[in-house]
């Protein structure tokens, strides 16, 4: 099932490559807005809360531990984590635990380019099948992220309402993209 009418528009560029932590998936889109603006959005718990699967306890923008508890329904609790890097507005990383993808490095690097910023997501999870899959997620939530930075914002699309919108054909293009056999 699909909701009509919904563009996902054209897949990012994405890569994967093996590392001795794991599989990095290497997610990269351009959005029409400064570098400063894209990093609030990463940042801000509010603003989080209205695009992505979790939301943090504090405000992301300064190196420590933070909580980021998921909306997404299919985890529960909260997530311990740990902001290793964060140069505002060029670089936020930090680290987290979840069962599903073991330790996970996730890596937000804004780069300002005419008209906007290249945000690049590396998101090191412990199995590679599992980078289509994240690829699909992150390509949703920032579809929805660019809507809320256009203001014009749309109800997060996390969890099981994924679906609806086309996670599945996602799943399967990125799978084809990073030449993985599909699941």
């Amino acid at each position: 099932m699909t909701t009509p009418d919904f563009d996902h528009g054209p897949l990012a560029h994405v890569d994967c490559q093996q590392g001795a932590e794991g599989w990095t998936l290497v997610f990269t889109r351009a959005l029409p807005q400064p570098p400063q603006r894209v990093w609030d959005v990463l940042t801000d718990p509010d603003q989080l809360r209205a695009w992505s699967p979790y939301t943090a306890d504090r405000h992301l923008a300064r190196i420590g531990e933070a909580n980021l508890t998921m909306l997404d329904g299919m985890t529960s609790g909260n997530i311990p984590t740990t902001i290793t890097h964060a140069d505002a507005p060029r670089l936020l990383e930090y680290t987290w635990q979840l069962d599903q993808f073991g330790r996970s490095v996730l890596r937000w690097e804004l780069e300002p380019i005419p008209g906007g910023t290249r945000l690049t997501l590396r998101q090191t999870v412990r199995d590679a099948e599992w980078t289509p899959k994240i690829a699909a997620g992150w390509h949703l939530c920032l579809l929805v992220a660019e809507r809320l930075l256009q203001g014009h914002p749309v109800k997060p699309i996390i969890g099981e309402t994924a679906y609806a919108f086309g996670w599945q054909t996602l799943r399967d293009a990125y799978a084809a993209r990073l030449q993985m056999p599909r699941p």
